[in-house]
């Protein structure tokens, strides 16, 4: 498989407070395209990053409306996903994908 195949599932990471916490417990969230599962996604990651996944949960965002200034305004959904990985492993996301 080419590198460039590989980051094809992987969109970026996602950085909230949220997913920063979820650090501690050996839980990484990334932004994936919609095409993406999670059999492809276990190998792509165990590939690129050299790690063991033992859990991948899928979360669809669907798409929204809200208002601002007054205005509604659509907000389009994505999909992400939170990977575990075995105790004791992680991923250095400040280094890049």
């Amino acid at each position: 498989m080419d590198k460039i195949h590989l980051y094809d599932k992987i969109l970026f990471p996602v950085v909230t407070e949220k997913s920063t916490n979820l650090s501690e417990l050996n839980k990484i969230t990334f932004k994936i395209p919609d095409g993406a599962n999670k059999k492809n996604l276990k190998k792509n990651i165990e590939k690129i990053f050299k790690v063991n996944v033992t859990k991948i949960n899928i979360i669809n965002k669907q798409n929204r409306t809200k208002l601002t200034r007054g205005k509604k305004v659509k907000v389009s959904g994505y999909k992400k996903a939170i990977i575990t990985l075995k105790k004791g492993q992680s991923i250095d996301l400040t280094t890049g994908i």
